[in-house]
């Protein structure tokens, strides 16, 4: 892996995936997650046994929302209600979600390369799970 990198790899979006459903199953959750790439594109996606089928579309969403606008998707919740400025822009892209369990993949540099995005429980769970793919991805060598 190349220290000028701009994009998650193929085995760094798996090791967050495989991040993700391990703590899911420590938690006793059946969840959805996806990985995207730096242009939104899905790079590696995991669906548990029994998890939600409605869910399979939320995480994508979730980790395409946290890469188009480079920050948690439950960070923008506040932004996207009536009256606010982003008001309706979860209808925008073909679908964003703006509720917890997205959440953007950085280099140490602060550099975008992807984004993990969790569906499957409660947004607090999603959250939990979402945030144990990222601690992966932080501590694998880059």
């Amino acid at each position: 892996m190349t220290t000028n990198q701009s994009d998650i790899t193929l085995q760094q979006a798996q090791t967050v995936v495989d991040a993700c459903m391990r703590r899911a199953e420590e938690i006793d959750l059946k969840m959805n997650a996806a990985v995207v790439d730096a242009g939104a594109n899905l790079k590696a996606f995991n669906r548990m046994d029994g998890a939600w089928l409605g869910s399979i579309d939320i995480s994508m969403k979730k980790a395409r929302t946290a890469r188009y606008f480079d920050m948690e998707t439950g960070d923008l919740s506040p932004m996207v209600q009536p009256g606010e400025q982003l008001y309706h822009v979860e209808f925008s892209n073909d679908g964003l979600i703006t509720f917890p369990g997205g959440i953007p993949l950085k280099l140490d540099d602060g550099t975008v390369v992807g984004a993990v995005g969790v569906s499957g429980s409660t947004v607090d769970n999603d959250q939990t799970v979402a945030e144990a793919g990222v601690q992966a991805f932080e501590s694998a060598p880059k």
